[in-house]
């Protein structure tokens, strides 16, 4: 069965199509800059690397050539072949803790919640609505980035502000990042034999969470309400004391809505170093500059601080600590200051395996020592396929 997993963003759409059950990637893609000038199509069948520079006027008019591009390439001989395409919707709110079939009831209930998320709904309901009218036969499924989080105890999810807010305003914690602590959380029952695992999961990018999962499902995770919580990140602040936006406002007449692009755009490693690509990151750490190593420990000491949290959160019966995404995957400078932090806990690095464990060279594993006390795992993420997987159940289902 062929299946799309899609990701829209306002004026972006990301592709990859799937032959499943297989799990075989058949191709994959980015649209940027869609309704903008220079738009830049780009796509990637086996080793074969197509780009082109295209303005598309909207998402409708970006699926009709991807699809096009489709049968010409000759991934696909009809659009028939395509039997369900996967969403990812940012936002669930309260009312989906997991994947469901896309009807005009849940396409209302999404935008609905919107609110929650106005930067990424809308713009995942314009990728629905133009595969939906290219493809009317398929199967759509809404694929929510927080819908793994929703196993939360009120105790867990809930800020201690007037119970009304939430009951009115639904304002709580959501967390988000939820497709890919739940494929990491599928992959650790694999390599545990299909127990149910206790973990904390390290999804360590731009943009960074951490999870703990009590038998599989996840009991707490460090973003909240908005993604800008929890853990320093690459330009967001992270927990901050919220009294100080208005004591900036006060001191610089900037006005909410700019203090609030300022802690999500120039905060974190952005704030403090001057720059948030860890692959330059790390170059200044090796150099010894005193803002960039001021910065990497105060990214790491957060990192340790919600493991250590989450690690007397699981009674210290924890099966792995899980570093993934970009960062957690690739990032051996990160992942040794992180773990040495750690050490009254009893877990220790294997040197040697942090620095040769890197997933874009192929190479994932355990990079603990054999006398540590929790097992520390790197392993490669995939949101795409997590989206597919979901996808290709739900289909059959509907059949």
């Amino acid at each position: 069965m062929k299946i799309l997993s899609v990701n829209a963003g306002s004026s972006s759409l990301k592709f990859r199509l799937y032959d499943m059950p297989k799990e075989e990637l058949l191709m994959k893609g980015t649209i940027e800059r869609i309704g903008l000038s220079d738009g830049v199509y780009s796509i990637r069948i086996g080793d074969t690397k197509v780009e082109k520079d295209i303005d598309f006027a909207d998402h409708e008019e970006a699926v009709q050539l991807l699809l096009k591009d489709l049968i010409d390439q000759k991934v696909i001989k009809s659009l028939d072949e395509i039997k369900a395409v996967g969403h990812r919707i940012v936002h669930g709110g309260n009312k989906y803790s997991k994947s469901v079939i896309l009807n005009k009831r849940v396409i209302k209930e999404i935008g609905s919640i919107s609110d929650l998320a106005p930067l990424h709904n809308p713009a995942g309901l314009l990728g629905v609505q133009a595969f939906v009218d290219n493809i009317p036969d398929a199967v759509n499924v809404a694929c929510f980035d927080t819908a793994f989080h929703q196993t939360m105890e009120p105790a867990e999810f809930l800020y201690a502000i007037p119970y009304e807010w939430y009951v009115k305003y639904d304002v709580r914690k959501y967390g988000f990042h939820g497709l890919s602590h739940k494929f990491i959380t599928e992959t650790m029952m694999d390599k545990l034999k299909n127990k149910k695992p206790n973990l904390i999961i390290c999804h360590i990018g731009n943009g960074a969470s951490i999870s703990a999962v009590k038998d599989g499902h996840c009991i707490d995770t460090s973003m909240g309400m908005t993604p800008n919580a929890g853990l320093m990140m690459g330009t967001r602040s992270g927990d901050i004391d919220h009294t100080l936006i208005q004591y900036v406002k006060k001191k610089t007449g900037f006005s909410s809505e700019k203090i609030n692009e300022i802690l999500n755009k120039e905060s974190g490693l952005e704030g403090i170093a001057g720059m948030s690509d860890l692959r330059d990151i790390d170059r200044a750490y090796e150099a010894k500059e005193d803002k960039v190593v001021l910065a990497i420990d105060m990214y790491t000491q957060r990192i340790a601080n919600y493991v250590a949290e989450y690690y007397c959160k699981l009674d210290g019966k924890v099966d792995g600590i899980v570093f993934t995404a970009g960062g957690g995957e690739n990032d051996p400078i990160i992942r040794r200051e992180a773990i040495k932090k750690l050490h009254a806990l009893g877990i220790k690095l294997d040197e040697e395996k942090n620095e040769e464990t890197i997933t874009r060279k192929g190479k994932e594993g355990v990079i603990s020592s054999k006398d540590s006390k929790v097992p520390v795992y790197v392993i490669a993420t995939d949101e795409e396929l997590m989206i597919a997987r979901d996808t290709y159940n739900l289909a059959n289902e509907a059949e």
